[in-house]
């Protein structure tokens, strides 16, 4: 188990890693129709996820000391994704009907299956099958 101040090391760069990918979604916005915008945080959550498995057995260990680097995390990820969709719907780019806690775990089983560095291809391929789902039946 790593010490205590490794920890905390390791936490606080998890959820800052999270922060500025739940934070980029206002940058996205701003720059990008909220379909593109969508997609284009997707890749960003993706490699998140990627980054975050070198980090898998610290946290672990930080979960087994009575930590919780993760008590934030839901919080931000379901306020990001509710804004993208949000806005996506609002513009008429995406389904309003979508739970953004779906999306979500869809993001995270894109991550599980696609693992490595390299299948990242593969990933692309994935998000761009996620994010027509979220088109489908949209009047564009």
């Amino acid at each position: 188990m790593p010490p205590t101040n490794s920890r905390a090391q390791v936490e606080a760069a998890y959820r800052n890693e999270l922060a500025r990918v739940c934070d980029s979604v206002t940058q996205l916005l701003a720059a990008f129709p909220p379909d593109w915008a969508m997609r284009l945080w997707m890749d960003k959550f993706i490699d998140y996820l990627a980054a975050k498995q070198g980090m898998a057995d610290a946290l672990r260990a930080a979960v087994a000391s009575g930590a919780d680097p993760f008590a934030e995390s839901l919080d931000k990820l379901t306020t990001a994704l509710s804004d993208l969709l949000h806005a996506g719907a609002e513009a008429g780019l995406l389904r309003a009907d979508i739970d953004p806690l779906d999306v979500g775990l869809s993001l995270s089983g894109v991550a599980l299956v696609t693992g490595a560095p390299a299948p990242r291809e593969r990933a692309g391929r994935l998000l761009d099958l996620l994010l027509d789902g979220l088109r489908y039946g949209t009047h564009r």
